[in-house]
């Protein structure tokens, strides 16, 4: 028997009884520093870091406020635009268009009236129609079709073909305006419409092409694989299986698509006549020819961008479904 806290032979030099602290630099006195640092032998838990620091500032609305600024900002042209083709002439061109809210009750639809008498602006109008539609279903069947034989059709020659296609990527479209011009006007196309509707198809396919390409690839190869085995022909699987999953990515294309044809002017410019030119055409002529006609312009201006707005926001949940299966894999 010992004493409590006396050290006998044999045992721990560092051994103590209650009260008693442990000798410095001995075992119970490093696992006592070490139980006190925590796990890991740190001094307390980790300082977070700048990144998550900043991400816990901004959880209390910060980046909210800041897209909503930035989306005030991007919409106020298009705002000012709705209020000019609401206001009469005069007021327009004597004072800007945010001095409308002070006398609201000058507001009217005068000006879209005459808008839809003015038969150049209508003409040029369902001449832009004429020439978006065909070109963004066109680019999008022949895309999809050519989209899945380079993704899972094995034939001669395929990835060379399609390095062709990205290749084509990085042409402008300048280069090739002088001699297409001159191919269509031996082919009689130049200055028609289907001459403008091939010149958008013809540099449309290359991106739709490689964007489509891509996404089918991403398919596992399991389920074609699985429904050749029930039977079903490369057509069928295309129609059925391909498509349907391939959804996002098509209507991404297809507001793309829209939006580079409906929003053209340098293309009609060139190949279309004074028949077949579309709005983007018609606007810039009537600039042209009538100065500030502010009473014609803007209401035309405001339709030729309510169109595409409302096509994507049509399509809203496609076009961002195809975006993110683009980059989250």
């Amino acid at each position: 028997m010992t004493a409590q806290g006396t050290v006998t032979p044999g045992s721990a030099p560092d051994s103590a009884g209650p009260g008693t602290a442990p000798r410095p630099g001995s075992p119970s006195a490093r696992r006592a520093r070490t139980r006190a640092a925590g796990p890991a032998g740190t001094a307390g838990p980790p300082r977070p870091g700048i990144v998550s620091r900043l991400a816990g500032r901004t959880r209390g609305g910060l980046v909210q406020v800041l897209l909503a600024v930035i989306g005030l900002v991007w919409l106020t042209p298009a705002a000012g635009l709705l209020v000019a083709s609401l206001r009469p002439e005069e007021d327009n061109t004597s004072s800007g268009w945010w001095t409308a809210f002070a006398d609201p009750g000058r507001l009217s639809l005068d000006g879209y009236t005459a808008l839809l008498r003015d038969s150049g602006i209508v003409d040029a109008f369902w001449n832009t129609v004429l020439i978006s539609v065909p070109a963004t279903v066109t680019v999008i069947v022949v895309a999809a079709l050519a989209g899945y034989a380079f993704a899972w059709l094995e034939f001669p020659g395929r990835d060379w073909v399609f390095l062709v296609v990205v290749a084509m990527l990085v042409v402008p479209v300048q280069v090739g305006l002088l001699p297409v011009a001159k191919m269509f006007g031996a082919l009689g196309l130049f200055g028609t419409i289907p001459g403008v509707i091939l010149f958008h198809v013809a540099y449309g396919l290359p991106f739709a092409v490689f964007l489509l390409r891509n996404y089918f690839a991403e398919i596992p190869r399991e389920m074609l694989e699985a429904a050749r085995m029930d039977g079903g022909g490369e057509w069928r699987i295309f129609t059925r299986l391909v498509l349907p999953l391939g959804r996002p990515a098509i209507a991404s294309l297809g507001i793309f698509q829209f939006l580079w044809v409906w929003n053209d002017m340098l293309v009609a410019l060139i190949f279309a006549d004074s028949g077949s030119q579309p709005l983007t055409v018609a606007l810039q002529s009537q600039m042209r020819q009538f100065g500030s006609n502010i009473g014609v312009l803007a209401p035309g201006a405001f339709l030729s961008l309510i169109i595409p707005v409302a096509v994507f926001f049509a399509f809203q949940r496609h076009f961002v479904q195809g975006v993110m299966a683009g980059s989250v894999k």
